[in-house]
């Protein structure tokens, strides 16, 4: 359904300038393989120069380790490894019996979440309200009250009145908490959504390119990304976004939109970045890969796919979460609430 979505998308801003051409088609053996899967990479995915990888030295070196009497397993995991130089959790290959990935873009990192603290009492609690894949309660400092919500997938739909049920519920709090992190993206649609509550007249937020032929920075000119905001449901004070190196793909754009929302800082860790709007091809043999074919920037017309940076860098501390406190809930409280 996601993979829908993102294609419906890239072929709407592709139009019919595209001068993408069909790759030769591959026979189904090992090396047929390999070449069909090198050349989709080759021709379609969107970082080869940004990130500067020579794919053709990456060809080189997998070519000779391809051997016709390698089993399906050998061969999937040779090509796994090969998608890794990449270095993008967007990247995969699916077959019948196994799904490539690459992890490193967030394992190098400090978690910087802990489930089970953001459920204690001193946050959600156990009496917490859950609606449309929020779970969101109110949190007292010293005479002041905070809106606290939990967001941990952007595949959860929410509606516009689960939200105006939401915001009317912490309509008395001086100030909002949406926490993302390890939120590891959905649909971007709703991030679009969730970011409009906090705007205040349309805005551009970011930009996208397509892939207009074969070449490796073959690409259409920025087309803008905006923001609209929404005619009736609005939180105008103070609010902190919560980031975390799991906080990936549509969690990444909701970031970089919030970025320049008014009232908004975004408080902890980068973001997993996953900037790169994806799409699916097949190989000869029936196996799937999925990769990055479009590049999204932010407002500034800086690349999102190695995250987004925080305005204020927090890392929780091993003291506090060994004592049930969020150092990065904390701060942003302390940040948006004046005692």
């Amino acid at each position: 359904m996601k993979k829908r979505i993102y294609f419906i998308i890239i072929i709407a801003g592709i139009g019919l300038n595209s001068c993408i051409e069909e790759p030769v088609k591959q026979p189904n053996t090992h090396f047929g393989n390999l070449e069909a899967l090198w050349k989709i990479i080759d021709t379609r995915y969107c970082y080869l120069d940004y990130k500067k990888i020579n794919w053709d030295s990456v060809h080189t070196v997998y070519k000779v380790r391809v051997d016709t009497s390698m089993t399906d397993y050998q061969l999937f995991s040779l090509f796994g490894e090969m998608l890794g130089e990449l270095k993008d959790g967007h990247v995969n290959l699916y077959s019948d019996f196994n799904t490539s990935r690459y992890w490193k873009w967030f394992t190098d990192f400090p978690a910087n979440f802990n489930s089970k603290i953001i459920y204690s009492s001193l946050y959600l609690g156990n009496d917490y309200l859950a609606a449309g894949g929020m779970r969101y309660n109110i949190i007292s400092r010293q005479f002041k009250k905070v809106g606290y919500i939990y967001y941990g997938d952007f595949s959860d739909r929410f509606t516009d009145s689960k939200m105006s049920s939401i915001f009317n519920y912490l309509k008395d709090c001086d100030a909002l908490i949406i926490d993302v992190r390890n939120n590891g993206g959905g649909y971007l649609d709703l991030s679009e959504q969730l970011a409009s509550y906090f705007f205040s007249n349309e805005t551009v937020t970011g930009y996208i390119q397509h892939k207009t032929g074969n070449g490796h920075s073959s690409f259409s000119k920025p087309v803008a990304i905006k923001t609209p905001a929404h005619k009736s449901i609005k939180w105008q004070r103070p609010v902190a976004i919560l980031s975390n190196r799991l906080s990936y793909s549509a969690t990444n754009a909701f970031i970089s939109k919030m970025k320049i929302a008014p009232n908004a800082i975004v408080v902890g860790d980068k973001s997993g970045g996953g900037g790169g709007l994806p799409i699916s091809s097949e190989l000869p043999n029936g196996w799937m890969v999925r990769f990055s074919s479009s590049p999204i920037y932010d407002a500034s017309m800086q690349n999102t796919e190695w995250g987004i940076d925080p305005d204020v860098k927090v890392d929780i501390s091993t003291t506090d979460e060994a004592n049930g406190i969020d150092t990065i809930i904390e701060t942003a409280i302390t940040l948006i609430i004046k005692y």
